[in-house]
């Protein structure tokens, strides 16, 4: 049997779990992982990531379907979707991208009823042989550096 160690996820484990929505402002949003906020709808940085670089454009309103969501919503949640391609092709270089939603539990949403959508960059080769043999997925990047790397960006494009 292999083994991972991952020391940081133990005070996860043993820690109380505060009660309400991940992505609602008022409830337990991690905010220190917001990269912009917009009028409607915010980009937030995955705290489990596919891999390094995936975000997520989030609306403000606890809505869990496509059609409850307004016209503002939808174009905002697609500008936002363009602004954060278009730094992470400028910074990391990606050659392509996963963009989509998982709407309930059956489509494997982890959070089914705050509808969200994942902006994920791709390289060829990014799915390694640790993927394939260990059902491990590797995290080339600290989420912290990720952060550094990316937060000027977004940072500057709120200015435009």
């Amino acid at each position: 049997m292999d083994h991972i160690l991952s020391p940081g996820r133990m005070k996860y484990l043993k820690s109380e779990k505060p009660e309400g929505c991940i992505f609602c402002k008022k409830s337990i949003r991690a905010e220190d992982l917001v990269l912009l906020e917009g009028k409607s709808c915010y980009i937030t940085m995955n705290k489990y990531p596919y891999t390094t670089g995936h975000l997520m454009v989030v609306p403000y309103r606890h809505i869990c379907d496509m059609g409850e969501m307004t016209s503002e919503e939808k174009i905002e949640m697609m500008d936002l979707a363009d602004i954060s391609i278009a730094i992470l092709k400028k910074e990391m270089n990606p050659e392509g991208f996963n963009v989509g939603m998982n709407l309930g539990k059956a489509s494997g949403a982890g959070v089914d009823c705050h509808l969200h959508l994942h902006i994920v960059p791709r390289w060829v080769g990014d799915t390694n042989f640790v993927t394939v043999l260990g059902d491990v997925r590797v995290i080339p990047e600290d989420i912290d550096m990720t952060r550094r790397i990316l937060l000027p960006h977004f940072q500057k494009s709120e200015e435009v």
